[in-house]
């Protein structure tokens, strides 16, 4: 059961991380290449697709995290737990209010505002890309590190 749990915790906060990591160094900014209302436009169903993948596996990690650390008392699992776990309350504290007015009903698509916005996202997003891959090179490295 311990094994299990470790694994997934491993696997979730891998999973996060790479697709953060792909969002932070390849499509954002392939995005930002765009004019700012295109770029906008694309960013909704990325940004609403990605919710759905990203936050449930942030979640199973950090649970599975903290179960690992409960069953084996090894701190290096609660460590990354909390890291992978820091990303829930730092998207809905930092970056949701970014999306909402991303999202906002009548925002001129093609402001500097809205360019300013996407560049802000896309900070903050790589903030949240380092929590993520921190978590999951401290998992790997628990789950490797068996003698």
């Amino acid at each position: 059961m311990l094994l299990a749990t470790e694994f997934v915790a491993t696997l979730c906060a891998s999973l996060f991380a790479g697709a953060a990591l792909y969002i932070t160094l390849v499509e954002h900014p392939a995005r930002m290449g765009l004019e700012t209302e295109a770029a906008a436009h694309q960013w909704v169903p990325s940004y609403q697709r990605a919710t759905w993948m990203q936050a449930p596996l942030a979640v199973v990690s950090f649970l599975t995290g903290v179960m690992a650390w409960f069953m084996n008392g090894q701190a290096t699992w609660l460590a990354a737990g909390v890291l992978i776990g820091s990303v829930v309350p730092f998207t809905l504290i930092v970056i949701m209010p970014v999306n909402r007015q991303l999202l906002a009903k009548g925002r001129d698509l093609s402001s500097s505002e809205t360019r300013v916005l996407l560049e802000r996202w896309g900070t903050l997003h790589a903030m949240r890309t380092a929590l993520s891959l921190g978590a999951a090179v401290i998992d790997l490295w628990s789950l490797l590190k068996y003698d």
